[in-house]
């Protein structure tokens, strides 16, 4: 099991171009606050969609972010997990990037205590036809077959993808049905019984919090990673957080204060 006297978690900045606010605060964090931990956790979704490492070599943008991962890994151990936006990061991405990829779930253990770390998506089982989603996109034969598909091909699909993912999620905010789009007590309860945990932690559903739940006799704390949205203020709150774990406890670094 991994083994650290302190860690920073970060998950869900969709980082993307056309987002430069939301990018210069993770360069920032990459050289201001990650480097002061043992280790750094992103837990999924860095990238607002990820079509294959092919992309990045035309790509300014993630050679940028590229270099900045490659020069935190030098520094500090930087660990990363599949979401369901990027979950195509492959081997050459994570070599380049100096990042080690991590198993969903993981169980580390930070500042003497277990944690289990997973993106959230596969959590949120109330949503059934996204979980079948998940699953046929997750077989490495779709997945290869993807990968062969000329690039802009994969492109206008990812396109297509966040479009249907963006209405979908405004519907559901609209209906007040927003537990379908959260993760279940059930879903909790059982990846931390599979991990003999009773502390988890996840990110997903943008919705940063400290949970004491219980289902049964089963008793976990859970806790929910922040987005990271910096570029639209007028018609969002600006949000970016990360989650600290040291000898101190665990804490929210607002890391808006911070900047």
């Amino acid at each position: 099991m991994l083994q650290f006297a302190s860690a920073l978690l970060i998950s869900d900045l969709h980082l993307t171009p056309s987002m430069p606010l939301t990018a210069q605060r993770f360069f920032d964090f990459c050289e201001k606050e990650a480097p002061q931990v043992e280790a750094v956790f992103i837990l999924g979704d860095l990238f607002e969609y990820w079509v294959g490492d092919d992309t990045s070599v035309s790509s300014p943008f993630q050679q940028e972010v590229k270099r900045a991962l490659a020069n935190l890994s030098t520094r500090t151990k930087t660990y990363y997990m599949h979401g369901n936006r990027d979950f195509l990061i492959g081997s050459s991405f994570l070599k380049k990037s100096g990042m080690t990829l991590l198993p969903e779930p993981t169980t580390v253990d930070i500042a003497g205590d277990n944690y289990v770390l997973c993106h959230g998506d596969s959590l949120c089982t109330a949503d059934v036809g996204y979980q079948m989603f998940r699953r046929w996109v997750r077989k490495s034969w779709i997945q290869k077959i993807f990968l062969r598909l000329p690039l802009q091909w994969r492109k206008s699909i990812a396109h297509q993808l966040r479009g249907n993912s963006q209405v979908q999620y405004q519907a559901t905010i609209k209906s007040a049905n927003e537990h379908k789009t959260n993760v279940t007590l059930d879903a909790c309860a059982d990846i931390l019984g599979m991990q003999s945990g009773a502390r988890l932690i996840h990110g997903h559903t943008h919705l940063p919090a400290h949970h004491q739940e219980q289902l049964r006799e089963q008793h976990w704390q859970r806790w929910v990673l922040s987005d990271w949205e910096l570029d639209h203020p007028d018609s969002l709150k600006p949000r970016a957080s990360a989650l600290m774990i040291d000898s101190g406890g665990v804490r929210y670094l607002d890391l808006i204060k911070n900047s």
